[in-house]
């Protein structure tokens, strides 16, 4: 559809340092997502400026050099770490005679080869679209084209205008699915919730331990990579927690510096895990000297979809490379635990961890020992089907003895409006 220079593997990584504000980028993230696109890294070529350039993102000297560069290797791609506008990206293919991409570009691509559910590739695809749609004003000639020839002398529509068209088509298309996921979901936490299973979602950002994490707490087999976007499909599994019973642990897709808005929008569906919640595991690379700003990165992420009023238990990852640190819980004042220290990989503090989710759990959850009549029946047959009943026993009057648990919302539905004294 868009007449560009043929891409390949080998790559030349182009990084501008700016004065401190929100252009800045990590060199060492961006090499590791090129190579998690499966680049094959030939040169870097750095530089600073203190504000970009209009038509090259770059000086027209640092473009040069880039242009020598990619020529010397043979490579046929270029990236930069930075959010590049259609018209930079044109101009600069057109000195470089070679595809340029942007850091949006490279994760969109990262996402369209990890999507791997139905779902997934849908979300991928919607932004993906988004993305190409503003690159069609590029002007590319053979898009201004008429069409013509047999069957094909319409109105005087341009391929331009048939590509936005069909783009179009293809996006409102793709939304009404992702309704019908949407609601697929809705449907599904609401049977989680008449089961009365707390959900606990994994957050983090990308390659901080969650799939591993996730792994060891559930007996999966979910993909694990030490790269960046590893999991990009959510992935949910039932646990049982003492004290608490069946809870269900949900893994999601990792966040990243800067994640494109058009990824953030088309996986609204997935991220609703996140938002229903009853708690989020924010995971976190303890030995990444990065780690505060993936903290403030990751926040900004569930601020944007709305999830910032769901509790948060932080969980410092990997402590086995940080030799300062042992696993363990803190707890605050009020005895509430608000940070964990674990590894994954070599299950350090995981029994730690799972006390500190039954201290979160635990707070809206009713255990008690009740005795129902004969006429209660139904009662005790809902308390069966929430997989809420302990122990039972019958005595000789044909009652029922129980022991249930109950998160609080159930109980009060159950149990709030009859005042009876059997309930204790």
């Amino acid at each position: 559809m868009i007449d560009r220079p043929e891409g390949g593997e080998r790559a030349v990584l182009v990084h501008i340092n700016f004065p401190a504000g929100g252009m800045q980028e990590d060199l060492a993230e961006f090499q590791e997502l090129a190579r998690s696109a499966g680049a094959e890294v030939v040169d870097v070529v750095t530089g600073a400026r203190n504000a970009p350039e209009a038509k090259f993102f770059v000086g027209t000297g640092k473009a040069e050099e880039i242009r020598v560069a990619a020529q010397a290797h043979g490579a046929e791609l270029v990236i930069f770490n930075h959010a590049l506008s259609p018209a930079q990206e044109r101009n600069l293919e057109r000195l470089l005679q070679a595809r340029v991409i942007d850091r949006t570009g490279l994760i969109l691509d990262i996402f369209a080869q990890r999507a791997r559910s139905f779902e997934g590739k849908l979300q991928v695809e919607l932004a993906l679209l988004n993305h190409l749609a503003s690159r069609l004003v590029r002007g590319w000639t053979h898009l201004e084209r008429q069409r013509g020839g047999i069957g094909l002398r319409g109105p005087g529509e341009t391929q331009l205008e048939v590509d936005r068209r069909l783009i179009r088509g293809r996006i409102k298309y793709i939304k009404e699915r992702l309704v019908k996921v949407r609601t697929r979901r809705e449907q599904s936490r609401h049977a989680r919730r008449r089961a009365a299973a707390p959900t606990v979602a994994l957050v983090g950002y990308t390659n901080a331990g969650k799939s591993t994490l996730f792994n060891l707490l559930t007996g999966a087999d979910v993909y694990v990579a030490n790269r960046l976007f590893a999991t990009l499909d959510p992935t949910l599994r039932r646990m049982e927690v003492p004290e608490i019973g069946t809870i269900v642990l949900a893994d999601t897709v990792g966040f990243i510096r800067h994640l494109p808005h058009d990824l953030v929008e088309a996986f609204q569906a997935t991220l609703e895990e996140v938002c229903e919640a009853d708690l989020l595991l924010h995971v976190v690379d303890a030995h990444d000297p990065q780690k505060q700003a993936n903290i403030d990165q990751v926040q900004t992420v569930l601020e944007s979809i709305g999830a910032t009023e769901v509790p948060q238990l932080m969980v410092y990852n990997k402590i086995d490379l940080c030799p300062e640190l042992s696993s363990g819980v803190d707890y605050d004042a009020d005895g509430n635990a608000w940070r964990a220290f674990v590894s994954a990989e070599k299950s350090l503090g995981i029994n730690e961890l799972q006390a500190a989710m039954i201290n979160w759990l635990g707070k809206d959850v009713i255990q008690r020992a009740i005795i129902l009549t004969p006429t209660d029946a139904k009662v005790r047959a809902e308390l069966y089907r929430l997989h809420a009943v302990l122990s039972e026993e019958l005595d000789t009057e044909g009652n029922w003895h129980l022991v249930v648990r109950l998160p609080k919302p159930e109980w009060e539905k159950l149990f709030s409006s009859k005042n009876r004294n059997n309930y204790s």
